[in-house]
């Protein structure tokens, strides 16, 4: 098995080439649009966890524990530094959802775009005490070196869910169909979801994600 870590946006693209046969990615919208389009075969629930919004602690914006949406739009309304992704991936997907929400469209020399992953973008956001959008499970494995604070969390809005999408072999020949059921049927088996109910909990003290695919 080769593994290729991108984000939802690049992985959907790669599907709709060919260029792979399964895709684990958290963007809803996407994916149901992927599969409408009948480049997606199956596809199935794997696990969840949720955003965080994050910032340096002094909080120049002033929005901890407020609502994320009110939050967003204090953040623009202060003109604060803000990382964002900009890549098409499932967690920028999420934020320009937020900032649709907060009728906000962020621009200037403070909206400040990556077109990194999370880890680079983590850490961009740290040295320019910027806040930033990141999946709960990414910040718990780098916030030793982070100085960044969980500021807004625990919305139903925050909610990450992970799927896994089979690639439909009827739109490339060359998809390796067998394979990518065979990943689809052991990622969502109880020997995996037992592995995912308890990934990070001896390192960070609580598990990185929620299985899903067993929870009917």
């Amino acid at each position: 098995m080769k593994v290729v870590a991108v984000g939802t946006g690049e992985a959907l693209k790669m599907g709709e080439r060919g260029d792979a046969d399964v895709l684990l990615v958290h963007a809803p919208d996407s994916e149901k649009e992927f599969m409408e389009r009948g480049f997606g075969k199956e596809r199935k629930k794997v696990m969840h966890n949720d955003f965080v919004l994050l910032g340096p602690a002094d909080d120049p914006a002033q929005i901890r524990g407020l609502p994320v949406v009110k939050a967003f739009k204090k953040i623009a309304e202060k003109k604060a530094n803000f990382v964002s992704r900009g890549d098409n991936s499932g967690t920028h997907n999420k934020e320009i959802k937020i900032w649709a929400l907060a009728a906000t469209m962020p621009s200037g020399d403070w909206y400040i775009q990556t077109g990194q992953g999370m880890g680079a973008s983590l850490k961009m956001a740290s040295e320019k005490r910027a806040y930033i959008l990141s999946d709960r499970g990414t910040y718990f494995a780098m916030k030793d070196n982070l100085d960044l604070e969980v500021l807004v969390e625990g919305e139903n809005l925050l909610f990450n869910p992970y799927h896994v999408i089979t690639v439909n072999p009827e739109k490339n020949p060359k998809v390796n169909y067998e394979g990518a059921k065979a990943f689809m049927n052991f990622i969502t088996g109880e020997k995996a979801q037992r592995i995912i109910k308890d990934f990070g909990k001896d390192e960070y003290g609580e598990p990185l994600f929620t299985p899903d695919a067993l929870d009917s």
